[in-house]
């Protein structure tokens, strides 16, 4: 390893933790795959175990022999290190975990072998919303799915805050995406023996507790944006579709924490 000491905010090293573009990251090393930031020492470590290729790292000077040591250890990658001032005037915000690091990035998992492997799969069509998708993919390792596949028009996971707020289980839970959109991708998951369960605010639904769900070997809970939800054509074209009851006029969930009470009540019993 190389401690690096930043004196010269200017340095090439430094590009991809002041970049707030989380395009350009994707394509920074085009065209070979491209690269991601992962914040914090549990996500850095849940990457790490993942087999995740790091860059480097960016550590204020306290952690460096603290809660990142361990990290450092592993990485074997250049870090640079400053006081919390100094990081705030890289990386534009007040480093509250005290390290990051850049990592490549890998290809999705198969989308074949997902699906000929997994018995319960979480489904995001087009949501878009960062926080959601990583809540999501939080709620899908914790609570018995064993993959999300994303629609195209999906943000990607392995976008800062989406990372952040999984708690790094984007790098513990299988993923991919569909080639593609609505409703073509609810046939590709019937071809692979999923029955489908749309999650959407209608009244022709059957109960969420139904045992005929539960008891589904193979069972994929699709979800759709906020606001909007679901289109009303991957709505027809799926097996069943399925209502959370609502208590004291609520009408609905934002969509991460339905997820949470979808995945739980749907898992293989």
């Amino acid at each position: 390893m190389n401690i690096i000491e930043v004196n010269d905010l200017s340095l090439p090293e430094l590009a991809p933790y002041q970049c707030t573009n989380e395009k350009q990251l994707f394509h920074w090393n085009e065209p070979e795959i491209g690269i991601f930031i992962a914040e914090s020492p549990k996500v850095i470590r849940r990457a790490l175990d993942a087999g995740y290729q790091p860059i480097s790292l960016l550590c204020e000077k306290k952690y460096v022999t603290g809660q990142a040591s361990d990290i450092i250890d592993r990485c074997q990658a250049d870090v640079y290190t400053a006081d919390s001032e100094v990081l705030k005037a890289i990386t534009g915000y007040q480093m509250t975990q005290g390290v990051l690091c850049a990592m490549y990035r890998q290809k999705p998992s198969d989308l074949s072998g997902v699906l000929a492997n997994a018995e319960r799969v979480a489904v995001l069509e087009d949501i878009m919303n960062q926080t959601n998708v990583g809540a999501i993919f939080r709620s899908a390792a914790a609570l018995g799915m064993d993959a999300v596949i994303l629609t195209p028009s999906c943000s990607d996971p392995l976008y800062r805050r989406s990372v952040r707020v999984s708690m790094g289980t984007v790098f513990q839970i299988p993923w991919t995406y569909f080639p593609c959109g609505a409703p073509d991708y609810v046939e590709l998951l019937k071809a692979s023996g999923f029955f489908t369960v749309a999650m959407a605010l209608r009244n022709d639904t059957i109960n969420i507790d139904a045992p005929e769900l539960s008891q589904q070997k193979k069972l994929a809970v699709i979800l759709g944006t906020e606001g909007e939800g679901l289109k009303p054509e991957t709505i027809q074209a799926c097996d069943a579709t399925v209502k959370i009851p609502m208590m004291h006029g609520v009408d609905s969930l934002n969509v991460a924490s339905a997820s949470a009470v979808a995945f739980w009540e749907l898992r293989k019993r």
